[in-house]
């Protein structure tokens, strides 16, 4: 295919195009057949005639015409975004849910533009192609893709990256007891793959950055102990970037790979526009990586589902791999969902770098007030020497800041040399409100952040956002210090050094790791569930030397502090508790408040 003069196209989104305007008559799944299961009564609904107010019980079909029983008087109303001010907050349809609760069920029918898209929502007929078997315009959507994010090959996902992890692991561990090296920190999608695969992990302990206390990705050094200590792992699977959109160069790790033999498996779930302009990181696939996840609807313009697996090099079996994907993806997957893959590679295709100068104005006018509000500080980066300054932060400021870093707190070449600029990472520099308080804050003013923890709200910016998203933002922020009075002044050196100072105590449910250790000893996951007969509980401060019987998962973000069949430090313990103390919630465990742990007898 000639992918220069294909690109502007959209192959797979023209083919639901010419679908919809086919007018064909539908005798094939999906049942809602183009949306006419509900047209009739979203015409009602917006000509303002009285509507049915049971549809199950009072609507009787006779000799092709609908005759509606009663005719009672029922106010029923099309849903819309009618009242939306100018910060985009729909203050009608928040205020009317409240108000008339269950009432409003009664009365609710689909907006005119999820009728619209229902229209283009097909399954595998002719035009249309199948996803698992691609021979027209879905092969040419993925062949497009892959030239635009510089794969050999790429693959739609439409179950997230959680079904590129699970199909990566399911190729790579293509016998029983296969090892595979892993960062410590990683998403449950992973784990789950280990589970599937019957398949042992040796963990690798991640990095941590001694300024922020988050950590990273595990070093060069941390790879290739394991490599060597492991050569016949199956291949090495790391996560970048982590979720406050921090990283690392990736080419030295896959050279300890590559020279090994391994495949290096990335999760850039959150990096999916990665490479695609100047300001942005580098891309995994582009430092070498055989085989990445993308989840092009967090950081691109997909619906949610929306990812992408994009391949190179010759060490993946792609014969198995389409297999794997054929058994972890839905037979009747979303046209919707795929066409937005489709539109969203097209964009940066189109556009190119220019797709991310609104969104890159927007963050860099937020950083530039937030300079301006002293009691909030911003997470980045310190810049080599020789590299400009961070956007946002005066001359004066970024030279305190250099000056107040010891050389220890300062990134290391092997640790932290990365940042995503659309990820805005902010703290309370007076130590007032934590993480989680700071964001409930910010949601009371309409301001909706992607995660918080202990101490820092994470504000994600995108390629979507405006100077208006920031400005609204800064309102937000400067009302909350305001209503709090805890407007003085803290300079950026006082600040660095109380960040730096706490951050030798500061744990967050990122940061899953062990201390004193590299990598683990191989841990076994398998299907086969744990008999209760064979664990007791114990009170969590007793729990030390025990192996753990089930997995231990604070959340968000979902990542697996301890797994089944591990064992229990006192480093992991303590962790445990002070996450406990402080409020984090946990999935995978018997007992939610963490007062005991269902640990093995043995």
């Amino acid at each position: 295919m000639d992918h220069k003069n294909k690109s502007s196209s959209a192959p797979l989104y023209e083919a639901l195009l010419a679908y919809r305007d086919s007018k064909q008559r539908s005798f094939h799944v999906p049942g809602h057949k183009n949306g006419q299961a509900y047209r009739h009564l979203v015409e009602q609904a917006e000509a303002g005639q009285p509507p049915v107010k049971d549809i199950v019980n009072e609507e009787h079909q006779h000799n092709g015409e609908i005759q509606n029983d009663g005719g009672k008087n029922v106010n029923q109303k099309l849903e819309r975004f009618s009242s939306v001010d100018e910060h985009g907050a729909d203050l009608e349809s928040v205020e009317r849910l409240s108000v008339e609760g269950a009432h409003s069920e009664l009365e609710l029918v689909p907006d005119r533009s999820f009728l619209e898209m229902m229209e283009m929502d097909v399954t595998e007929i002719t035009g249309t192609d199948d996803l698992h078997h691609p021979e027209g315009v879905i092969q040419e959507a993925q062949e497009l893709a892959a030239d635009c994010f510089g794969a050999e090959e790429s693959f739609f996902l439409v179950g997230g990256s959680t079904a590129g992890n699970l199909s990566l692991l399911l190729t790579v561990c293509d016998e029983p007891d296969s090892i595979v090296l892993v960062q410590r920190n990683v998403h449950k999608s992973v784990i789950h793959g280990l589970m599937l695969a019957g398949a042992r992990a040796v963990f690798l302990e991640p990095w941590v950055d001694p300024v922020s206390g988050l950590a990273v990705m595990p070093s060069v050094e941390t790879v290739q102990a394991a490599v060597q200590s492991y050569p016949e792992a199956k291949g090495v699977l790391v996560t970048l970037p982590n979720y406050y959109g921090m990283g690392a160069d990736l080419t030295p790790i896959a050279e300890v790979c590559h020279a090994a033999g391994m495949p290096l498996l990335v999760d850039e779930a959150h990096g999916a526009h990665y490479g695609q302009h100047p300001e942005l990181p580098a891309s995994a696939l582009s430092c070498g990586a055989d085989g990445v996840v993308q989840s092009t609807h967090k950081m691109l313009t997909a619906f949610t589902m929306g990812a992408m697996l994009h391949i190179q090099g010759p060490r993946l079996n792609r014969s198995l791999l389409r297999q794997r994907l054929a058994m972890v993806q839905s037979s009747s997957p979303s046209y919707p969902v795929m066409a937005s893959l489709d539109l969203a590679r097209r964009l940066l295709h189109v556009q190119g770098a220019n797709t991310f100068t609104a969104g890159l104005a927007a963050v860099n006018a937020f950083k530039r007030g937030l300079a301006e509000l002293p009691r909030f500080q911003l997470l980045q980066q310190e810049p080599p020497a020789g590299i400009a300054k961070p956007a946002g932060m005066s001359v004066s400021a970024a030279q305190q800041t250099r000056e107040g870093l010891t050389a220890a707190a300062k990134p290391s070449a092997a640790g932290y040399t990365a940042q995503d600029p659309f990820k805005a990472v902010i703290y309370d520099g007076a130590g007032v409100l934590s993480g989680y308080g700071l964001q409930q804050q910010l949601e009371a003013c309409g301001c909706v952040p992607e995660m918080s923890d202990e101490r820092y709200v994470v504000l994600l910016f995108s390629l979507g956002s405006t100077v208006q998203d920031a400005q609204h933002l800064l309102q937000a922020l400067h009302h909350i210090s305001s209503a709090d009075g805890h407007e003085q002044v803290q300079s950026n050196t006082e600040s660095s050094h109380q960040l730096a100072k706490g951050s030798a105590h500061y744990i967050s449910t990122w940061n899953n790791l062990q201390e004193n250790t590299r990598y683990s000893e191989p841990i076994s996951f398998t299907l086969q569930p744990i008999v209760d007969t064979d664990t007791v509980n114990v009170p969590i401060e007793e729990s030390v030397g025990c192996r753990s019987a089930e997995m231990v998962v604070p959340y968000p973000p979902g990542i697996p502090l301890v797994y089944p069949g591990e064992r229990l430090s006192p480093s992991m313990v303590a962790r445990i508790q002070l996450l406990r103390d402080e409020g984090a919630k946990f999935h995978g465990v018997s007992d939610a408040s963490l007062q005991v742990l269902k640990v093995m007898k043995n």
